[in-house]
């Protein structure tokens, strides 16, 4: 039953709602003034008394069959017969006697309250019984829901004694919302035992569940020590493609980036403020989809700047950058490319890398009193002081290759990693493979603490156990699809997930989407990062994007040596320039007078005579580092023959003649390793350097 209702009209006045049910006063009134206008007309016109008795009757028996087909109480249909005989029968009597004797009147009052009276109660007996159903139907769904979850819980306890020789006392049960698997929340035994000795027996208790391939049943650690949580998935998610989600609404690095999908369809992120990242993928695995999920996040982050260096013709920025520039290279209105800078050959990312090292130098300086005001020793990261994320596309490569022109990006880009954490610069790398020659470079494997390995499925290459150290029961069968494979970081465990599908046309959207977003470079870094910086979208510097015959780095400034080092010395004129010999010749004698006339020349100091005679020009004269000192230490190395020495060693030798740390000496001799001078044997306490002519 429902009350009837007002509401009020455009000029503030009472309107009845006419539409609207009785309620208790609203339906005595309608009865008793029916009742009195039809026992007055009646009277009036001599109306046989049996029609009011008949139309009474009919409406008790239609209020009835109504009552019983919406299922009401037996209370509700007496109360409503009744209204229907009462007042029928008060309706005769008083057209036989007189409808305005004060009896009459009087009567019809004490009816008209009696019937408000008791359709108050029925309404509230009704309301009861429909809250009491809703209950019992409660109560009937949370009883089944508890039978299946103590049955889910019987058959864990079971099988986790059965495969782990463990026996648990489950504490809770939770059904995912997604429908895809369900989380067991579990008490260890008594005696020390741990997570992880449920962890490693991962692909054990999926295969005695019977779970569908790309299900697993991973362990993780409860809200104490002694308590576990069992992830198990039901569903396979990973087969699908998902693609990625149309809300680009804004992110920050602080909150962290979204990257995928778990299996239980819930978001994983990557909180990289502190932390860099290694992305691994094989081709055909989805490396590339992944890149782009990963700057559609930054580009949504209103702290973050996005650099890229991709030296495949820089065709991960590309679809990044294109959609802000029109044909003849000029700014399309209201549109920002979604990355703050694209270097697509070695030259650019030289520039790009020197021009990052220097704003963390001069972060390092200019903020001093702002990070005292904040009273921390990390730089505040805001919308107007951004972080800076160096996303290098297989970046692991180059930190691994012997190749000449790389080793000088892979040294830029070790030192970035290396000095600027706490100035908001960190990287993102990506590489074909987790082989030693990616993950066993230290720093790697110190700072990357978010790590993705998209498998595929593809095994080879794929050592899991490298990239992810302490996690077993992985294995590339896991997540055969593309765009699957692993993520673990600092926040959550290693586990399965799934990369979001972009296409180009999206990467479009997203780029319109957040052009309002993106952060600008704080005035302090934009004068370190120098006049390079200012120009990288110039239409020069970006004519390879439009022009096919052009290779990157081609025209423009970062083609020349890094403008923002100041003066030295020019050495585009060696650079891969197939010439005839007496050009060589005569470029080598005017590069000889440039030295002279600007540095002057020192001679060697002399090494072992058994050396071989360096060929070319020898500049390390002009190395800062290339010190007395430095040059003992190396004879050190050399005299030590192929047993070798260590740092200790070298710097006991160097103290009294030099007063040189052991700490730099460490930095010399890991300097002396990835250049290849020197070679490190042994690990920890038994490590010890061997000169490379003895190897």
């Amino acid at each position: 039953m429902t009350t009837n209702t007002t509401t009020k009209n455009h000029e503030g006045g009472p309107v009845w709602d006419w539409a609207a049910g009785h309620g208790p006063v609203t339906g005595a009134l309608s009865a008793t003034t029916g009742a009195f206008a039809l026992a007055t007309t009646g009277a009036a016109t001599s109306m046989p008394p049996g029609w009011v008795l008949a139309a009474g009757a009919a409406g008790a028996i239609g209020h009835t069959i109504s009552s019983l087909r919406d299922r009401l109480s037996a209370r509700t249909i007496t109360m409503r017969s009744a209204s229907w005989l009462v007042g029928a029968g008060w309706t005769t009597w008083a057209m036989t006697t007189g409808p305005l004797t004060w009896a009459a009147l009087g009567s019809l009052a004490v009816i008209g309250v009696g019937i408000g009276t008791t359709a108050h109660s029925t309404l509230l007996h009704e309301e009861a019984r429909e809250l009491e159903a809703l209950a019992a139907a409660e109560r009937q769904v949370a009883a089944e829901l508890s039978a299946g979850r103590r049955a889910i819980a019987a058959e864990w306890v079971d099988r986790v004694q059965r495969v782990c020789g463990i026996t648990l006392r489950v504490l809770a049960v939770e059904m995912w919302p997604t429908g895809t698997g369900f989380t067991i929340d579990a008490e260890l035994p008594a005696g020390g035992t741990t997570y992880g000795r449920i962890a490693q027996e991962s692909a054990k208790l999926s295969a005695d569940a019977r779970l569908p391939h790309g299900c697993t049943a991973t362990a993780g650690p409860g809200i104490d020590q002694g308590r576990v949580l069992i992830d198990v998935t039901t569903k396979n998610v990973l087969e699908q493609e998902v693609f990625y989600p149309s809300d680009y609404s804004r992110l920050s690095i602080h909150t962290g980036i979204p990257w995928g999908l778990r299996t239980n369809a819930d978001e994983i992120k990557a909180y990289l403020r502190e932390q860099c990242a290694l992305v691994v993928g094989p081709t055909g695995s989805g490396k590339t989809n992944m890149v782009h999920t990963i700057l559609a996040g930054f580009a949504r982050a209103e702290d973050v700047l996005t650099w890229v260096i991709d030296l495949n013709a820089g065709s991960a920025g590309l679809p990044w950058a294109r959609p802000a520039f029109d044909t003849n290279g000029h700014p399309v209105d209201g549109v920002h490319p979604g990355i703050d800078w694209l270097a697509a050959s070695h030259q650019e990312a030289l520039v790009m890398l020197n021009a990052a090292v220097r704003i963390a130098k001069h972060r390092k300086t200019a903020y001093q009193d702002l990070m005292a005001q904040a009273n921390t020793d990390l730089l505040p990261i805001s919308a107007q002081i951004p972080q800076i994320m160096l996303v290098v596309d297989e970046g692991a490569e180059i930190l691994s290759s012997n190749d000449r022109e790389l080793k000088k990006l892979a040294a830029l880009i070790l030192e970035v990693i290396r000095i600027a954490r706490a100035m908001g610069i960190r990287t993102v790398l990506t590489a074909l493979g987790a082989t030693s020659s990616v993950v066993g470079n230290l720093m790697i494997r110190r700072e990357a603490k978010v790590r993705v390995a998209l498998t595929g499925g593809e095994k080879e290459g794929m050592d899991l156990g490298k990239q992810f150290p302490g996690s077993r029961g992985l294995k590339p069968e896991q997540a055969p699809y593309k765009g699957s494979g692993f993520m673990g970081t600092p926040e959550s465990e290693v586990g399965l997930f799934k990369s979001w599908r972009i296409l180009p046309n999206q990467i479009r959207d997203i780029v319109t989407a957040t052009s309002s977003v993106h952060p600008t470079l704080d005035k302090l870094s934009m004068k370190a990062a120098g006049g390079a910086y200012a120009d990288r979208w110039a239409p020069e510097r970006t004519a390879w994007m439009r022009d096919h015959t052009l290779t990157p780095g081609a025209a423009g400034p970062a083609a020349q040596s890094d403008p923002n080092n100041g003066g030295g010395l020019n050495l585009s004129a060696l650079r891969d320039r197939p010439a005839p010999a007496a050009d060589e010749d005569a470029a080598v004698r005017a590069f000889m007078e440039q030295i002279d006339q600007q540095f002057g020349t020192a001679p060697e100091p002399r090494e072992d005579s058994e050396r071989p005679a360096a060929t070319g020009l020898n500049l390390s004269a002009l190395r800062p580092e290339n010190n007395a000192a430095r040059q003992a230490a190396l004879r050190i190395l050399m005299d030590a023959g192929p047993e070798g020495t260590g740092a200790s060693a070298i710097a006991r030798a160097l103290a009294d003649e030099h007063g040189t740390s052991r700490q730099t000496v460490v930095g010399w001799l890991k300097e002396w390793a990835e250049e290849g001078e020197a070679v490190r044997v042994g690990e920890g306490t038994k490590t010890r350097y061997v000169h490379r002519r003895y190897t």
